[in-house]
């Protein structure tokens, strides 16, 4: 029901995404004239709610009042007694879906605040994983070393990396810049790095992200979020400029057909579309975010990572890391009181 088309795009990237996985089954959650308005989709069961969580609703609305919408009935089907899911995909609210997500769910021990993980193409031919991208505009150093954590066991899942690297985004590389938080949580990385919890870089400027530079990124959900939007305005106006380009005169459009593999193969390269839904990271249970304006694409693909994610065990990834991690560390406030 969530983002800004609801099931004219939903249902239909439902459709394509059970044609290519013959294993996978879906719980369609939504108003009853909704589902009804779906028609018979395969491995599909659909769960009625009476409302539905809107773009500007309050966090307060979508905590309290609507206690029956379709976001918090689909976050409570990772907790069902029969037949639970494994994950579960929205492209509604941001905060109402954080909000009640970590209601509904609770964060594993040792874990404030979850964060938004997804991940962005680099000049590697990979990708860079990066969080948080939206969940916390405010973040305490430790908040961000927990994020560290929580996205090297992100990465350690997904792809096979034992000890990923982890960058933190700063202004600059030197340790001496950046806001005292931004110092602080650098300080605490150093610490975990050196008593081999984590493989940590160092600071990292935000065209790091796009080189490759390490595996992970840190930083808070305000300044994520920020870079997430204009990383994705850049690369749709770059496709658009190449297109006027080539069709500019005869000539041009000549050398776009002879170049015609190549550019598409940039095109889906640099679609934001296709990097599509970002994990919530420190619940326990998987949510994903997709785009509030996706497109049958992107959610069909945000349901592709929630599926790689359960098929992949990253919830039970993510805890034994935090776990052994985050268990074997001195707190923030510990490390302070001894480094002083």
């Amino acid at each position: 029901m969530g983002g800004d088309h609801g099931p004219s795009v939903t249902l239909p990237a439902c459709r394509s995404f059970l044609e290519k996985h013959p294993a996978a089954e879906l719980v369609l959650v939504g108003t009853a004239a909704a589902l009804a308005g779906a028609g018979a989709i395969p491995r599909t069961r659909s769960v009625v709610a009476t409302e539905v969580v809107t773009m500007d609703d309050p966090l307060e609305v979508a905590l309290r009042k609507k206690r029956d919408s379709s976001m918090r009935v689909a976050i409570a089907q990772l907790k069902a007694d029969v037949a639970p899911a494994q994950a579960a995909v929205s492209a509604g609210n941001t905060g109402a879906l954080m909000a009640v997500s970590r209601y509904v769910l609770k964060t594993f021990d040792g874990i404030d605040r979850p964060a938004i993980a997804a991940l962005l193409p680099n000049a590697k031919g990979g990708f860079t994983k990066v969080l948080d991208l939206g969940a916390n505009v405010d973040c305490t150093a430790e908040h961000l070393l927990q994020f560290a954590v929580m996205g090297s066991a992100l990465v350690s899942a997904l792809d096979g990396i034992a000890e990923p690297s982890v960058g933190l985004l700063n202004i600059g590389e030197e340790a001496i810049k950046g806001s005292e938080t931004i110092k602080q949580a650098g300080d605490l990385l150093r610490r975990a790095a050196a008593g081999g919890h984590l493989n940590f870089h160092g600071n990292v400027e935000g065209n790091d992200i796009f080189k490759g530079t390490t595996d992970l990124v840190v930083c808070d959900g305000f300044v994520g979020n920020v870079m997430l939007k204009t990383s994705e305005g850049l690369a749709g106006m770059l496709t658009q400029m190449i297109k006027e380009e080539f069709t500019r005169t005869p000539l041009s459009k000549l050398a776009a057909l002879v170049a015609l593999p190549v550019l598409k193969r940039f095109k889906a390269r640099v679609d934001h579309r296709r990097y599509s839904g970002g994990a919530l990271l420190g619940l326990r249970g998987l949510v994903f975010k997709a785009h509030g304006s996706s497109d049958a694409l992107a959610f069909e693909c945000a349901l592709e990572r929630a599926y790689d994610a359960a098929r992949n065990r990253l919830l039970d990834r993510v805890h034994d890391r935090i776990a052994q991690t985050l268990q074997a560390m001195p707190s923030g406030d510990a490390a302070a009181q001894e480094a002083a």
